[in-house]
């Protein structure tokens, strides 16, 4: 709006810069005004212009001023309108009467002083609106709610008239001169805004300058897309607009052959206080082939020179390199992930390799035993040696052999039954520790060489089991001799409902062990079950032993 009062405002500013000896007498000395408590709260504000209504500094809260359903919040600013008039109260009891005239009954209206331009650093005058049509006492000038003359700059007020020694930025806002009339024998206050705009200069001082783009670059479009063409250009702030911009189609290239292209409003932002930043936008549609031949100028103009710049387009080449990388990244990350899987469960993958695929590919020499049996006894000594009485006459049928072992199974421990049938109804070499090794040698070193000079290994697994540290060491060196050597076989044994995630001994199991338990092969004993679950026990079992062609027909061919 002030823009198109710059004329009269410009003649304003030019008076005082050719005269600045007026002001100089009362800049050149302090002056500070007292401001009496005004008790009658009666406002004229003109129509259509910014009012403010009173605060009072004693409250701690902001005063609110209630006129029927209607509140207004002091130290706000709003537009007067008709329908602000009438009589308002505070919650404190303060009354207040607005009235709100029309700018044609008004004996006096020029709209050219309801704003003001002031040069930053210079010294301004700002007029009250109005001041020479009626008979003014008391003029007081306000910016916000706070009197300019207790406000910490240098300042004076003169016939009216409010001298700002110098003009600062944040001088730029509302500034209200309030001053007292009397009609009709009752006093009020005539209050009248004036908007004051703070300004570097009056004209720019240099030519536009290209923020965007920059000479001769190409831009990336796609076929058959929009695309929009931009432009940001820096100008110097100037009271007089003459700052252009505009985009230019420059066909085949020829900046000879130019046509305006069509272009959206521009965007204007005040960076600083001094410069203007305009972008200037202009849409293609749909970009063809015929769009790609062409060059585009942003071309930028103020009253002291011109900048251009000329940018060309070019098809954008979907990027195909995505796959050509993405495929060996996700090869490599198959392949690393696979590769932690494998460092982590070695030792399962070599179990199970050797214990369920390598078993009898490799040609061994004869062993002094065929089965390595151990077991920690979980029955008193007195069951176990009557239990040994038991059986000692050998089956010449393997289907009676079956029958009998599953009437007994419910009468002995597996501990005492499985070396029976082993040795005494199939036939196998059996080792057993508390039998077959001699007292008073190295119990490690026995454990080793036996378990090196049998084909199989059968550990009974039990609670009592993982408590003895020389039944563990037995089950230990077995899995460190199957990880050396595919020559020997192993199988578990679980019994009384134990299972590997069960199992917590203290101490501790070793590692390789814990591993072992899950990977091994393994058969279920309990006598809780049917006989028909006990018989599966005993297949399964025969089915895992290691094979022995000869021997073992010769031995159930014995009378």
């Amino acid at each position: 709006m002030w823009f198109r009062k710059q004329s009269t405002q410009t003649g304003f500013l030019l008076f005082y810069f050719l005269f600045p000896t007026i002001s100089e007498g009362c800049c050149g000395q302090k002056q500070r005004r007292t401001i009496a408590d005004q008790q009658l709260n009666r406002y004229k504000v003109v129509e259509g212009e910014v009012f403010m209504m009173p605060c009072d500094t004693s409250l701690e809260s902001p005063m609110k001023w209630f006129k029927a359903d209607e509140v207004k919040e002091c130290g706000k600013e709003f537009v007067a309108e008709v329908e602000d008039c009438g009589a308002y109260r505070s919650l404190a009891g303060s009354n207040l009467t607005l009235q709100v005239i029309n700018k044609t009954s008004l004996r006096c209206f020029q709209h050219s002083e309801s704003s003001v331009m002031l040069l930053v650093g210079e010294g301004g005058i700002i007029r009250c609106p109005g001041y020479t049509c009626y008979n003014n006492t008391g003029v007081v000038w306000y910016k916000k709610n706070k009197a300019v003359s207790e406000q910490r700059r240098t300042s004076c007020e003169n016939e009216g008239q409010l001298q700002l020694c110098t003009v600062y930025k944040e001088d730029r806002g509302v500034y209200y001169c309030d001053r007292q009339i009397s009609e009709h024998g009752i006093s009020w206050t005539f209050r009248r805004a004036v908007n004051v705009t703070v300004v570097p200069h009056l004209n720019a001082s240099s030519s536009p300058k290209l923020k965007y783009p920059s000479a001769n670059m190409t831009e990336e479009v796609e076929l058959g897309q929009p695309h929009t063409l931009m432009c940001e250009v820096m100008f110097d702030f100037e009271v007089n607009i003459s700052r252009k911009v505009q985009w230019f189609m420059n066909h085949d290239g020829d900046v000879e052959n130019t046509t305006p292209l069509h272009m959206e409003p521009p965007q204007e932002k005040q960076v600083m206080l001094q410069t203007i930043e305009v972008t200037q936008k202009s849409i293609i549609k749909e970009v063809t082939p015929q769009h790609l031949k062409h060059t585009y100028t942003c071309f930028a103009s103020n009253v002291i020179g011109n900048n251009s710049a000329t940018i060309k387009l070019q098809n954008k080449i979907r990027a195909r390199w995505t796959s050509l990388v993405g495929y060996p990244v996700a090869c490599f990350l198959l392949v690393a992930g696979l590769g932690i899987i494998l460092h982590i469960k070695w030792l399962e993958l070599q179990l199970i390799y050797r214990s369920h695929l390598q078993f009898g590919k490799h040609k061994e020499g004869e062993k002094e035993f065929d089965v390595f049996v151990s077991y920690v006894w979980t029955v008193p000594s007195a069951e176990v040696a009557n239990g040994l009485a038991r059986f000692s006459k050998p089956y010449s049928d393997a289907e009676g052999c079956l029958s009998t072992v599953k009437m007994q199974s419910s009468e002995q421990p597996i501990e005492m039954l499985l070396p029976q049938v082993l040795e005494d109804r199939w036939g196998y070499r059996v080792c057993l520790l508390e039998r077959d090794i001699l007292p008073g040698g190295a119990y490690t070193n026995d454990v080793v060489l036996t378990i090196n000079r049998s084909r199989m290994l059968i550990c009974v697994l039990s609670a009592e089991y993982f408590a003895s540290s020389n039944a563990v060491f037995v089950l230990e060196s077995g899995v460190k001799a199957l990880l050396q050597t595919s020559a020997l076989k192993m199988l578990l044994v679980w019994t009384g409902g134990t299972s590997p995630s069960l199992i917590q001994p203290e101490p501790p199991l070793p590692k390789v062990v814990q591993k072992a338990l899950k990977v091994l092969p393994s058969l279920q004993w309990s006598t809780d079950v049917s006989s028909t679950a006990v018989g599966s026990f005993w297949i399964s079992l025969r089915k895992a032993m290691p094979v022995q062609g000869s021997r073992l027909a010769s031995h159930l061919e014995r009378p």
